[in-house]
């Protein structure tokens, strides 16, 4: 298995889920030529990369026409699971580079009031990672594409913001009783 994934001229790049909401599995899959890579990835590691790329999408150019095909392929076994992510997004050819760490258990954990997107110059990645090279539709329609995912999980309670599952939940600001339904 090699160290580093480079792709720098992907025909996909997406993420998706597997499971229910609740016990859902984020993905993201890039894909060139034979190569295929799935990476697992938190529900927040996705937030933060679309909230990233909205906010280099409101400044850039205007993207070309979106992909339309962002459906996970198979096979959507991940590989390993992401730590560290840093992106930066280069005006002058209008890319977007997405850096994603293999999970290292011994990494010290980030600051709460650290961004979770580092930006790649000031990140030094050891060990194994993938780097992405993606054009400013590709970043498009993976951010539309993640934001879906993320917004259509369980929806919070009204009380204490904790997912709702199906059954209810014992909500903490009733002291688990009466708990809120859908």
């Amino acid at each position: 298995m090699p160290d580093v994934w480079l792709y720098e001229n992907p025909e996909k790049v997406t993420f998706g889920t597997v499971g229910e909401p609740g016990s859902r599995v984020f993905l993201l899959q890039v894909k060139e030529g034979d190569s295929l890579v799935t990476i697992k990835l938190e529900k927040q590691q996705v937030k933060a990369i679309v909230e990233y790329l909205s906010k280099i999408l409101a400044t850039a150019a205007r993207p070309g026409h979106l992909a339309e095909d962002m459906d996970l392929e198979e096979p959507n076994d991940p590989l390993w699971s992401a730590g560290a992510i840093a992106a930066l997004y280069e005006e002058d050819i209008n890319k977007v580079f997405l850096v994603v760490q293999e999970f290292d258990p011994e990494a010290p954990p980030l600051d709460d009031a650290e961004d979770p997107i580092k930006i790649i110059t000031n990140v030094a990645f050891e060990g194994i990672s993938i780097r992405i090279v993606m054009s400013l539709e590709q970043s498009g329609a993976l951010a539309i594409v993640g934001k879906r995912l993320v917004e259509s999980g369980r929806p919070l309670c009204p009380l204490c913001s904790y997912p709702l599952n199906p059954d209810g939940h014992d909500c903490p600001k009733t002291n688990g009783y009466r708990p809120p339904k859908l």
